[in-house]
């Protein structure tokens, strides 16, 4: 079995999953058994009228499978540097070009839609062309070499730059508009349900990157950007007790 051909197995199985379609209903869809199913996918026996059939139960082409096997979470690195980050925080206007390529767009695209000129353009991907962030091609064609879902350090350049207010755009959002979604939930939990806690907060984290990286097909007027704030932390419920202290 080729790397590529695992590859893009692994990419099918992500879209399954981040589509939340299990073998079960894969295979009511292809009017097979389940047991039929998992033998495909345990034996890698895909034919290219069976790749299709998956294909259009995932509402994707098999060019769009392909390049997102070529996507491969595993082939790029998904940290960077303390010094790659720290041009970034340096540098809005780089970081958020770089953010636009991570999220599909093309450079002619950037350009349009922020008014950059073909100089500024040109200067900002040869920066990041420096900074070993993509591979700058002919005619300003890009290859990115990270990850499109990047893991900001935790203490990195970035994020002391850009946390805070981060945060305190979340804290500031009324989450009335319709999209918005704001949820607290206290109680009292063992260290054993707080790791399972921790381990789901992960997975819900990694099932929003797989779902990016799904939607890069998709036309970016049918897109709109999301942010989604992961949070889990020690709670005190004591403001009963400072309002019965102060009666």
């Amino acid at each position: 079995m080729t790397n590529q051909t695992n590859q893009l197995i692994a990419a099918l199985k992500h879209c399954l999953k981040a589509k939340g379609i299990s073998y079960r209903h894969l295979a009511e869809q292809l009017q097979l058994s389940e047991a039929s199913v998992k033998r495909i996918f345990a034996k890698h026996s895909f034919t290219l009228n069976r790749l299709e059939q998956i294909c259009r139960v995932l509402d994707i082409s098999l060019y769009e499978l392909a390049k997102m096997s070529s996507l491969a979470k595993d082939s790029l690195p998904r940290q960077l540097s303390p010094a790659q980050e720290q041009a970034l925080a340096d540098d809005p206007i780089l970081l958020t070009y770089l953010y636009l390529l991570l999220n599909g767009w093309q450079p002619a695209k950037i350009n349009s839609r922020y008014q950059l000129d073909e100089l500024k353009s040109t200067r900002l991907l040869a920066a990041l062309d420096r900074l070993k962030l993509i591979e700058l091609q002919p005619y300003n064609k890009v290859r990115l070499l990270v990850a499109r879902d990047l893991q900001w350090r935790p203490n990195g350049p970035v994020r002391r730059r850009y946390e805070q207010q981060v945060k305190m755009m979340f804290i500031d959002d009324s989450f009335t508009a319709p999209g918005h979604l704001l949820r607290l939930e206290t109680a009292e939990l063992s260290s054993a349900s707080v790791s399972i806690l921790q381990r789901r907060l992960t997975q819900l984290s990694e099932h929003f990157a797989e779902l990016a990286e799904l939607d890069l097909a998709t036309e970016s007027t049918d897109k709109k950007g999301v942010g989604l704030l992961v949070a889990l932390r020690p709670w005190v419920f004591d403001m009963v007790l400072a309002q019965t202290a102060k009666s």
